[in-house]
């Protein structure tokens, strides 16, 4: 292959706006793979590896880790359709995030709960007769 149709890392980097250091990050979780290495230790890549690392931001966007992007690549670079894996992986997020979600409603009315509480006892009050950093916060009863 002739380096015309050869891509060093700090072209792609140019391209992709990623720098150096992370297509070499990339490389050691082999998400991006250089076709060679010369003597000189540059690394040459097809011209597909801008798609690639496209491809990568792109599914960061959406929330993909990078090892289930690498999971992904792998899928497809045996030849295999990804998309039922991303689409098993997308679900699974979807779940994540309706029970965080859940989770950060149920804390909201917590702190609302707090603050309601406080501002009726106006627990501030007490506040000159005490060497607590704040009475509110150390009166709480943890569980």
């Amino acid at each position: 292959m002739s380096g015309e149709n050869l891509l060093k890392i700090g072209e792609i980097a140019k391209q992709t706006r990623v720098s150096v250091g992370t297509l070499r990050y990339y490389e050691t979780l082999n998400l991006l793979q250089p076709i060679q290495r010369r003597e000189n230790g540059y690394r040459y890549y097809e011209l597909d590896a801008v798609k690639v690392v496209q491809f990568i931001k792109k599914a960061q966007s959406l929330g993909f880790s990078l090892e289930e992007i690498r999971q992904i690549i792998e899928v497809r670079n045996y030849g295999k359709p990804p998309c039922e894996l991303v689409q098993n992986l997308l679900d699974k997020k979807i779940e994540e995030l309706t029970t965080q979600i859940k989770q950060m409603i149920s804390f909201k009315a917590e702190l609302e709960n707090y603050r309601e509480t406080w501002r009726i006892n106006n627990l501030n009050v007490t506040y000159k007769k005490t060497k607590e950093i704040c009475p509110l916060i150390a009166n709480l009863k943890l569980i």
